[in-house]
């Protein structure tokens, strides 16, 4: 049995398919006289769309990821699936009027006319290369694609089995997928390396199709049959390594490789420990399966080595929506003894320790997504997320300390926020300008299809709707929608305003802006260079304030740091009130975060040249420095008297 996967436009060119490298090796090693083979056709669109138009690497991107939520890339391929080179040409540009500027519309529409002649060449590929079965996998803006390909396929040659799976094939959206579109025979709900081979079994037995989990197949009179999805997900040790063969190959010959540093993908754990006890109540991952299971280290520490020895590529996307703890003492040591100089991006939890964030860094997972949202409490449980606003704003500190890079996204819209919630925390963004800002202005939320916000209409949403570009791209009501439009909740736009105009002043002042502690023991001195603080220096050398400082490090009370200060310097106890001055007058300088009553100091350790620097500033300040003539100040100078403050 010849099988073939694709991989249609808009899966990133910088990364293989985790789903097909995994069916592939699935197929291989557990279909008897079957061989599976990757098409990459996101790679093969890449050459042909530029060799046609000026598509750049950032258009890719954005068709790709950054228009996700409006749904630009599925409607490009609209065409070629319904067959019409001017579909709902009106109706895409009335919806993005204020969303699109001229150029990218102008490319939507120049993509949207040249679509089904792509579509038309990557079938006739598939069909040359003779396969009893085509699968496609779909995940994000991939489905129009992945549709299109399907039904032309079917038109050139109906003798070919044509399977679809994927993300947006889970639960019931594979069910109404399967159901709308008769050129699909069959989809995979759910995880596909068990439930595709048994399928190809099946097919190639005649054997009954009934028996296999999750599948959408089509009885005797060609209706729609869905079968039950299995009632518990795949054990670890059943989830094999991807198969890769061929991805750097194609990449080499594309123009995509003078736009991407390819990337391996690997997979350690799925599902997500946090969500089995508090599912955040925005998140719409893991929709049929919740339950967290990992690999064991051995496996996992196994795959990542061969992955990088056999591809030769070093840098590495990890998949899983959330680190396994345990991975901080099996696998990561390994990763740190075995000499490989790894670059791993991976999501974690936001209130990890320093000593956890040096062990991701020194393992190499320096690009760290932490999901942190908010800086604000109240919102924070709003979200169910489990941390606080204090301890958000010590993982972006403690980030900046290790040295690792902290992507994070700014949410808003959740019911019930006020704009009181905001309001402290705007305040204090230009403190923050040193730290890792979000990936982008804050975003209202989307409701996603499996959130509890989809789910429960108690917590406030209620007469959900597809997203209006389900409507332009899929034909009215036959395409499953993930995404869809809720009424406006939480605060206004005078404070969605406040806060986006902060964060991207925030954004474009960080890479000048800095703020830096050095604990010298009997002293610390803190380093400032933020545009809306005019000290440079701050030297703190009372043992109280000392110790309210290093209690800082992790987030406290008013009367908590009273308590615990006082046991540290015998013989100085000092009321609540004090330390409260105390705070207010760090906060003031811009040295503590502050939000739900708790602080957190903000300031990372120093590395070597900012001690360097603390070196150079300390011996300036206690030379007297020559009188330039006219008695003006030497050109030169770092920092001036009235910029340093001692406390």
């Amino acid at each position: 049995m010849r099988v073939l996967l694709v991989n249609m436009p808009w899966s990133p060119i910088d990364l293989p398919s985790l789903a097909l490298g995994i069916l592939k090796r699935s197929v291989d090693e557990r279909v008897p006289h079957a061989e599976a083979e990757v098409l990459h056709a996101n790679l093969e669109f890449t050459d042909w769309i530029t060799a046609r138009t000026e598509f750049t690497a950032d258009d890719y991107e954005y068709y790709a990821l950054s228009s996700y939520f409006m749904g630009c890339g599925d409607w490009v391929f609209s065409s070629a699936l319904y067959d019409d080179p001017g579909w709902r040409e009106e109706e895409f540009t009335e919806a993005m009027r204020g969303k699109l500027r001229k150029s990218r519309l102008r490319m939507s529409h120049e993509l949207h006319r040249l679509a089904p002649d792509f579509v038309g060449e990557i079938a006739r590929r598939i069909v040359e290369y003779a396969p009893d079965v085509v699968g496609f996998t779909s995940t994000f803006q991939q489905n129009t694609a992945a549709l299109a390909a399907a039904r032309h396929v079917k038109r050139l040659a109906p003798h070919i089995v044509t399977v679809m799976g994927g993300a947006n094939c889970d639960a019931e959206q594979g069910a109404a997928l399967h159901r709308n579109f008769p050129f699909v025979d069959h989809v995979i709900r759910g995880e596909g390396e068990e439930a595709f081979p048994r399928l190809l079994t099946a097919l190639a037995e005649g054997a009954d199709l009934n028996t296999v989990p999750g599948l959408c197949h089509r009885d005797a009179d060609g209706a729609c049959a869905v079968n039950p999805m299995a009632s518990a997900p795949l054990p670890p040790a059943t989830i094999l390594a991807p198969d890769y063969s061929g991805y750097f190959e194609r990449l080499g010959g594309s123009v995509a490789r003078n736009w991407v540093e390819p990337k391996l993908v690997v997979e350690g754990a799925r599902g997500c420990w946090w969500g089995e006890k508090h599912h955040c109540t925005f998140c719409g991952l893991n929709g049929s399966f919740m339950q967290f299971r990992s690999k064991s280290p051995d496996t996992f520490y196994d795959e990542i080595m061969e992955l990088a020895r056999r591809h030769r590529v070093l840098d590495m996307y990890v998949v899983d929506n959330i680190l396994d703890m345990g991975y901080l003492s099996t696998v990561l040591p390994r990763v740190i003894e075995s000499g490989y100089d790894l670059r791993l991006h991976i999501e974690i939890k936001a209130n990890m320790r320093r000593g956890q964030l040096r062990t991701l860094a020194d393992a190499g997972l320096i690009y760290v997504q932490p999901g942190i949202e908010s800086l604000n409490n109240r919102v924070l449980d709003l979200m169910d997320k489990g941390v606080s606003g204090c301890q958000n704003v010590r993982m972006l500190r403690d980030g900046a300390e290790t040295g690792l890079s902290v992507s994070w996204n700014y949410l808003h819209g959740f019911p019930g926020e006020t704009a009181e919630d905001y309001d402290p925390v705007i305040g204090q963004i230009p403190a923050l300008e040193h730290l890792d800002p979000p990936v982008d202005l804050s975003a209202r939320i989307a409701i996603e299809r499996f959130s509890p916000y989809f789910n429960r209409p108690e917590l406030g949403f209620s007469g959900l709707r597809p997203e209006a570009h389900y409507r332009v791209a899929g034909g009215g009501t036959v395409r499953p929608a993930y995404v869809f439009e809720a009424p406006e909740r939480g605060i206004g736009e005078p404070t969605v305003t406040a806060l986006n105009d902060a964060l991207g002043l925030w954004k474009k002042h960080h890479a000048d802006a800095r703020l830096t502690q050095a604990d010298l023991g009997d002293r610390i001195v803190l380093v400032s260079r933020r545009r809306t603080f005019d000290w440079r220096t701050l030297e703190l050398t009372d043992p109280y304030e000392l110790a309210v400082f290093r209690l800082l490090d992790q987030p406290h009370t008013a009367s908590a740091l009273a308590r615990k200060a006082s046991a540290r310097v015998p013989g100085d106890a000092r009321p609540e009130s004090a330390v409260q001055e105390l705070l207010d007058r760090w906060l003031a300088l811009g040295v503590v975060f502050t939000d739900g009553g708790s602080y957190v100091h903000i300031a990372p350790s120093a590395v070597n040249e900012d001690l360097l620097r603390l070196d150079f500033m300390r011996h300036r300040h206690a030379v007297p420095a020559p009188e330039a003539p006219g008695g003006e100040e030497p050109a030169g100078l770092l920092d001036s008297p009235r910029q340093t403050v001692q406390v």
